[in-house]
């Protein structure tokens, strides 16, 4: 009888120890971080603090640098105005006249103009400090240049084209002007470029119940007309460098869990103090120092990737846990003979294999996660 009562006693304390071994409980969050962290440097997602990317899915406010995210950081020509004859023509001739210059409003133009057809050939270029640029083309003078141009040659805006000149100003583009002597005619609107993802990025925000700002040291004119083409939500405008940090700082007040992204020298502070702070791949290595996650590329849709990969990871760490320690916990008072009374009781190489079997869809379950589309159209 006690021989019996050893042999049963030995088996039941055998069975809890090879059940009890927590192989499924150590692989459970171990394992879901590794894979995350590939499956997030496979799609430009680089992770420099695991703890930035588990704050990712708390965020409600993701606020954006204007320049160099939203937008590439350099001008198109984004309207074309004649006071009489074509606007193809006055813009191949400002085209040609600007074709020497190496600014980035002149490149901006000559890349429009070219566009539209071959350019005249231009002599005698001479830059106006401050004021545009002059060269002769078919055989007369021309000038392009902007508002201080206007004043030293006493030229003022015709009326035809007045209005758009207006309209033009009131959203915030930089506007130059095409002349011969004092005569304008034609003017051309330049902005900044919108990225095209950009979009789809602010959309996809949306789409997650969160907010999107835009903070950026540009006039209200330029950042609200921005605003508006993409569906921003808040804008910080004629924001100095400096105070970019109590900017994020402000939507924290508010009780607002604050994403920055940037990628200049001046961001690295605004990065520091966000919630999460996250980088441009191509920004400045300051900016990249002071964020817990690196965008590998411009394309500001990865953030969508970066909230997407932080709440698939934390389910999937969820569902391990649960599954790791509900197996114990209904396991362990099985193997002790807990429902022996019953008749039900459990063998050492029973527990064998359901231990092993829960490590099994632990794993499994963490490989599910690579299924997880972090790009917006991407496919599955």
């Amino acid at each position: 009888m006690f021989a019996g009562n050893v042999d049963e006693s030995v088996v039941r304390t055998v069975t809890v120890l090879v059940i009890a071994c927590p192989h499924a409980l150590g692989l459970a969050i171990p394992l879901v971080i590794s894979i995350s962290t590939a499956l997030g440097a496979r799609n430009g997602v680089l992770v420099r603090d695991r703890l930035a990317l588990e704050r990712m899915r708390t965020v409600d406010v993701v606020l954006f640098d204007k320049t160099g995210t939203l937008t590439r950081g350099r001008h198109i020509v984004s309207g074309v105005a004649a006071a009489d004859g074509s606007e193809d023509g006055v813009l191949r001739i400002a085209g040609a006249v600007e074709s020497d210059s190496e600014h980035p409003l002149a490149r901006a133009i000559v890349a429009a103009a070219k566009e539209r057809g071959a350019l005249p050939a231009a002599s005698g270029f001479r830059a106006l400090t401050g004021r545009g640029v002059q060269a002769v083309v078919d055989g007369v003078e021309h000038a392009v240049g902007g508002p201080a141009l206007l004043r030293e040659r006493d030229a003022d805006v015709p009326a035809a084209l007045r209005d758009r000149v207006e309209a033009w100003r009131s959203r915030g583009a930089a506007v130059l002007y095409l002349l011969r002597d004092d005569r304008i005619l034609g003017a051309f609107a330049l902005e900044d470029e919108v990225r095209p993802e950009a979009r789809e990025a602010v959309d996809a925000l949306h789409d997650l119940g969160v907010r999107v700002a835009m903070i950026t040291g540009d006039a209200r004119e330029v950042a609200e007309a921005v605003a508006a083409d993409l569906g921003i939500d808040e804008v910080f405008a004629e924001v100095l460098p400096e105070d970019k940090e109590s900017k994020v700082a402000e939507l924290q007040a508010r009780g607002h869990r604050v994403a920055m992204v940037g990628d200049g020298v001046n961001d690295a502070p605004a990065l520091a103090r966000a919630d999460v702070g996250i980088a441009i791949g191509a920004g400045t290595d300051v900016a990249i120092e002071s964020a817990g996650v690196v965008l590998a590329s411009n394309d500001p849709r990865g953030v969508v990737g970066v909230i997407r990969l932080s709440v698939a990871t934390y389910r999937k760490m969820v569902q391990n846990l649960v599954w790791a320690a509900g197996y114990n916990v209904a396991a362990i008072p099985l193997a002790g003979g807990a429902l022996a009374f019953a008749g039900l009781t459990l063998s050492p190489a029973v527990g064998a294999l359901l231990m092993s079997a829960s490590t099994v869809v632990v794993a499994l379950n963490a490989q599910l996660l690579r299924r997880v589309v972090l790009r917006p159209g991407a496919p599955s």
